[in-house]
């Protein structure tokens, strides 16, 4: 009897007194239930409320739209061919300079003493060459000797044209007409030919080059024009002709490189464009927001309104705008689109549809083309 007495008091009467002290809050809970389930019915709970467009033929341009990136018409970087302390630099930064300007000087003391060494050995060569040939005319020495005394002589020579090469070598010029930019080195510095002394580029021309996908290989022809924006900020264009293409498509990007010389002025290398191309005449299409299409391993998808029910269908597409994308094939005109909800929508299940618009500018269809 004790332990029956210990068991009440310790606990059932306790969970008892836990439990009708919830027992409001439970009630309360279960009303909130039931009123956010009879709210939830009186809206239409029971189908998704979704946003539908009709589907409208309408005008597109067919612009293809690539990055692109502005090039000197002639750009060089200037090295030493041969390694030397500088004793002479002439670089005129910013300033333009003639084809031809001499930008830096190697010393060559010891290519110039070398110079002299094989022409006196030259002038001795000559002198006994000369002697020799008398001789073998008079049959005064072998032939052998002959030949020996011609060999130094050729052999000189063409010292004395290496040497020549080498002191040439040593004066470093413009390669053309061009804008010098910021000097690398120092007067004294000793160079080698991985230095860069300075760079010169020619910029009353400048192009562009800028990349395709290969599907689009034969939109672009020699002659033809793009357009092409600058600055980002605004949306002025420029035009550009297109003047050569590379003859192979990249094998690991699969895109085509295009070259284009940019007209109306000049612009400032390296800068970052956008080129538009046009890739045909402009077509009506039926173009639909991107955020609808359901991207699948094979297929792309877009959820239909029939009969008030969610249809799935496959579809096929082609020119990709700012915020829609053409639909090439699986949908027709009137059709209605789910655009948005699309994730609540489930396929030959009722959705509820809020609004309906259209891609073209009309009035605004009528419920009837939803059903």
């Amino acid at each position: 009897m004790a332990h029956s007495t210990l068991l009440t008091s310790r606990g059932i009467v306790p969970r008892l007194l836990l439990l009708l002290s919830f027992s409001p809050v439970l009630h309360s809970c279960k009303d909130h239930v039931d009123a956010a389930g009879a709210d939830h019915k009186a809206k239409g709970g029971e189908a998704p409320i979704v946003d539908v467009l009709v589907a409208r033929p309408r005008p597109i341009s067919n612009d293809i739209e690539a990055n692109g990136s502005v090039v000197a018409n002639e750009y060089v970087e200037l090295h030493p061919e041969i390694s030397g302390r500088i004793v002479y630099l002439n670089v005129p930064e910013g300033a333009q300079v003639p084809k031809g300007t001499v930008i830096a000087r190697i010393n060559d003391a010891d290519l110039q003493a070398t110079l002299e060494k094989s022409k006196a050995q030259l002038a001795l060569y000559q002198k006994t060459e000369e002697r020799e040939r008398k001789l073998l005319e008079i049959q005064g020495i072998n032939e052998a000797d002959y030949d020996l005394a011609v060999s130094n002589v050729n052999s000189t020579k063409a010292d004395i044209d290496y040497t020549q090469a080498q002191l040439d070598k040593t004066i470093i010029r413009a390669p053309f007409d061009g804008v010098v930019g910021l000097r690398q080195v120092s007067p004294g510095a000793y160079i080698t030919p991985a230095n860069i002394i300075a760079t010169v580029q020619q910029l009353d021309k400048t192009k562009v080059d800028f990349t395709l996908p290969e599907q689009y290989s034969g939109v672009v022809r020699k002659g033809s024009l793009v357009d092409i924006q600058l600055d980002a900020r605004t949306n002025v264009r420029r035009k550009g002709l297109i003047i050569a293409t590379e003859p192979q498509i990249n094998l690991s990007s699969r895109n085509l490189k295009v070259r284009a010389l940019l007209q109306d002025g000049a612009a400032h290398p390296g800068a970052f464009v956008k080129v538009f191309v046009n890739a045909g005449v402009d077509k009506r299409a039926i173009m639909v927001p991107t955020n609808c299409i359901i991207p699948e391993d094979r297929n792309n998808q877009v959820i239909l309104v029939k009969d008030g029910k969610a249809k799935v269908v496959n579809v096929e597409t082609g020119v990709r705008e700012a915020n829609d994308i053409e639909i090439t094939k699986g949908i027709n005109p009137g059709d209605t689109v789910i655009v948005t909800g699309v994730l609540f929508a489930r396929p030959d299940q009722p959705v509820s549809i809020r609004s309906i618009k259209t891609n073209e500018d009309e009035n605004t269809p009528t419920a009837a083309n939803a059903k």
